[in-house]
């Protein structure tokens, strides 16, 4: 088997360590929302100002097929480089607004207008991070490691995750108390998030260009709409299916499941992110060795597991979790719907990629899927409060089973990309 070069170990270094920086910026929001949702918000029940946030929360998705669209663009026609250096300057901005808008109290609805602006400007980030990230990633792995490699978009997009539990943690359990948490604690990461944007900005600045871009970037046609949905129809509509019940699984067991701990199972803040701290640990160590397993075995078979396994399990597992009062037993519960789930998020990033040509790879990736992940990945989290609020929460975890379902329909028919991939065509 072949290794990456020295310099393909440093680019895969230097993306993924934006990517990771772009993600915690972006999942701060989510992790910290417990605390600053009675902040931008007028007093009334915790579910609605939950549900209030959440909202903010999907709305920054509808800005994600834009910042798909106009990164993946950018990327196809000046550079993977240029496109990821932008992506990570708008995050940092959207961070730095959240950290210093003023309270409900003293500004009135100024606050939640702020509070969605900013959200606005971190929904166009991170929907040309996706795309762009797993196309750079993808191009410079080389061949026989491709699936390996690629997963560390995902590792580093649970690791954003992973560091803002592991912020929330040591300040509520080292550094601040309970009600300075709640008064103005929370606004803290989303310094550091800005801060670490810019060291992100640095090292983009100086990363290497994939040499597949560099062998198309004279090509006159190529980074359009136009052409993609011309020559490309079927890889945009298979993005979108097999994307459906990955994304909202996901976002189901990774964001949303911190709040349902609390709001559900009814554990503390404190133990409902700890006990999430560690599942996405271990989440993230799992990307890697499944993607690694793809090498050997393809994407299909992975994909059809995720499927199957998803489609049967899902409602079982969020029914126990839902009626159990232990911590461990939570725990081992999601930690199973995880390693379902790594099935899907593990190489969904390659798989995309080696469904287009270099010309229309970064928009094809991103535009399509920010596209789904608004409308199901964005929605999870609202939906759920919202079955939540009107006391029929078990008719989320159907919405969720049908879902993976119509995308294991999509993962039977598909080709496995490992056996027609176009990112061959730039060896």
């Amino acid at each position: 088997m072949k290794h990456p070069d020295a310099w393909r170990i440093k680019a895969i270094l230097t993306g993924s360590a934006g990517n990771l920086v772009e993600w915690y910026d972006w999942y701060i929001y989510a992790t910290f929302s417990l605390y600053f949702a009675p902040v931008f918000f007028p007093k009334g029940s915790y579910t609605a100002q939950l549900l209030n946030t959440a909202a903010i929360f999907a709305v920054g998705f509808l800005m994600r097929p834009i910042g798909g669209w106009m990164f993946g663009r950018i990327a196809d026609k000046q550079g993977r480089k240029a496109s990821m250096t932008l992506s990570v300057l708008l995050m940092s901005l959207g961070s730095l607004l959240i950290a210093f808008t003023p309270s409900y109290n003293s500004i009135g609805l100024a606050a939640p207008a702020l509070l969605l602006l900013a959200r606005l400007l971190q929904g166009l980030s991170v929907g040309g991070e996706y795309g762009t990230s797993a196309t750079y990633l993808s191009e410079v792995a080389t061949p026989e490691l491709r699936g390996f490699y690629s997963s560390f978009q995902y590792v580093t997009l649970i690791g954003g995750q992973l560091i803002a539990l592991g912020v929330q943690m040591l300040l509520q359990k080292v550094f601040l108390t309970a009600d300075q948490m709640h008064e103005w604690g929370w606004r803290i990461p989303f310094i550091i998030g800005a801060a670490l944007a810019f060291f992100a900005l640095y090292l983009r600045q100086h990363m290497q260009e994939s040499t597949s871009f560099e062998k198309i970037k004279d090509t006159r046609e190529k980074g359009s709409l136009k052409l993609l949905f011309r020559r490309h129809p079927r890889a945009v509509m298979t993005v979108v299916g097999l994307t459906m019940g990955g994304t909202l699984a996901f976002y189901t067991y990774t964001t949303y499941m911190q709040k349902f701990l609390v709001n559900t199972v009814h554990l503390t803040i404190e133990r409902s992110t700890t006990i999430t701290f560690f599942l996405m640990l271990i989440f993230a160590c799992l990307q890697p060795l499944f993607g690694w397993i793809s090498d050997i075995y393809g994407r299909k078979p992975l994909l059809i597991g995720f499927g199957i396994l998803g489609t049967l399990f899902t409602v079982p597992i969020l029914t126990a979790t839902s009626q159990t009062s232990s911590e461990w037993t939570a725990f081992w519960l999601i930690l199973l719907a995880l390693i379902i789930v790594s099935g899907y998020t593990s190489i969904n990033a390659v798989v995309k990629a080696e469904l287009f040509p270099a010309e229309v790879r970064a928009l094809g990736v991103g535009f399509p899927y920010a596209i789904t992940v608004a409308i199901f990945g964005g929605t999870a989290e609202p939906i759920a409060l919202y079955f939540k609020k009107i006391g029929h929460e078990p008719m989320y975890y159907w919405y969720v089973t049908i879902c993976i379902f119509i995308s294991l329909l999509v993962y039977i028919t598909a080709r496995d990309t490992k056996k027609t991939s176009l990112l061959d065509r730039d060896v």
